[in-house]
C-alpha cells in the first residue's frame, strides 16, 4: 500500500460501504483488477478480502524500514514543519527512510525517493521494541471519532481499536469481533461477574471494549460516536437494551514480542 490509507470495500464502487482500511506499507495481495480501477485481493495483515483502489497500491520493494508510532504524523515536502503538509500517516503505517536532517533543532527522517520528510520522534525502526501496555495505546485514542470500518487514528470502530492497540504491542489479531472473541486469550470465569482486570476484553454481539480497570471500559462507541472511557456498569446496562448482555470476557495472554 503506497497511499496513507485506503478504503477496503466489498464491492468495487465508490459508494460501497467501508468494510475496513489498508495502511501504508501493508501488503495487499492482488488477485484481480477491474477496468474501473479497483483491485480485488487480500490484506496480509489480517486476511481481510475486498476491493481497494488500484492507484493506492504499488510495488513491494523497497521494504519498509520504519513504522509510525505517534497517533498520526504529517508528511512534509522537506525537513521543515513550516512547509505545507502533503499527507497524514496514522499509527501503524510503515515507511521507507533514506536519511535524516535537522531544521531549527527538530530532527526529521527523509522518505526514500524524495517523497518528503517526517518528524523523527514520530517513527521507530520496524524491529524496535513494541509498546509494553496495549491498554495505554488504546487510551491514546480517546476522543477519536467513531467510524464504521475505520482503522486509523482519524476514525475507527470498536474492533479496530483492539486490533491497532494489540498490534502496537507486537501482537497481530483478527479484524472483526467474532474472530477476536474466538481467538484472543482465554475466557474469564464468570464473565462480566468474574474477577476482572485491566486489559480484559469485554465482548457483546457485534461489539468489544477493553477494561481500563475493573470498573471502567474504553471502547470506540457508536452511541457516543467516539472513543470513550465510561463506567463499565453504565455501558453494560445501555448496550443490554439493544444487544443483550456481554457474551464473554477474554483475558489477553501476552508473551513478550520484540
Amino acid at each position: 500500500v503506497v497511499a496513507a490509507s485506503a478504503a477496503l470495500k466489498r464491492a468495487p464502487r465508490p459508494d460501497a460501504s467501508l468494510d475496513s482500511e489498508v495502511l501504508r506499507g501493508e501488503i495487499f495481495k492482488v488477485f484481480e483488477e477491474t477496468p474501473e480501477g479497483w483491485s480485488w485481493g487480500q490484506l496480509e495483515t489480517d486476511g481481510y478480502v475486498g476491493y481497494v483502489a488500484t492507484d493506492a497500491l504499488g510495488e513491494l520493494a523497497p521494504e519498509p524500514t520504519h513504522r509510525v508510532t505517534a497517533l498520526r504524523t504529517f508528511v512534509y515536502p522537506g525537513p521543515d514543519l513550516k512547509l505545507p503538509a502533503m499527507d497524514v500517516l496514522s499509527i501503524g503505517c510503515r515507511i521507507v527512510l533514506s536519511g535524516e536532517a535537522t531544521t531549527r533543532g527538530t530532527r526529521y527522517h527523509l522518505l526514500s525517493g524524495g517523497a518528503g520528510a517526517v518528524v523523527a520522534s514520530h517513527v521507530a525502526p520496524v524491529d524496535a521494541p513494541r509498546e509494553p501496555d496495549f491498554v495505554a495505546v488504546a487510551e491514546r485514542f480517546l476522543e477519536t471519532p467513531y467510524l464504521w470500518g475505520g482503522r486509523t487514528s482519524v476514525g475507527l470502530d470498536c474492533s479496530a481499536l483492539v486490533q491497532v492497540a494489540l498490534a502496537e504491542s507486537g501482537h497481530p489479531v483478527p479484524r472483526d469481533t467474532d474472530l477476536q472473541e474466538a481467538m484472543i486469550g482465554e475466557d474469564v470465569a464468570g464473565g462480566i461477574d468474574g474477577d476482572l482486570a485491566r486489559g480484559d476484553l469485554v465482548f457483546w454481539r457485534g461489539h468489544v471494549g477493553i477494561l481500563a480497570d475493573r470498573q471502567r471500559l474504553i471502547h470506540a462507541s457508536g452511541f457516543h460516536m467516539k472513543v470513550v472511557i465510561e463506567p463499565l456498569v453504565e455501558a453494560v446496562e445501555r448496550i443490554a437494551r439493544d444487544s443483550g448482555m456481554p457474551t464473554s470476557v477474554r483475558r489477553v495472554l501476552l508473551v513478550p514480542n520484540g
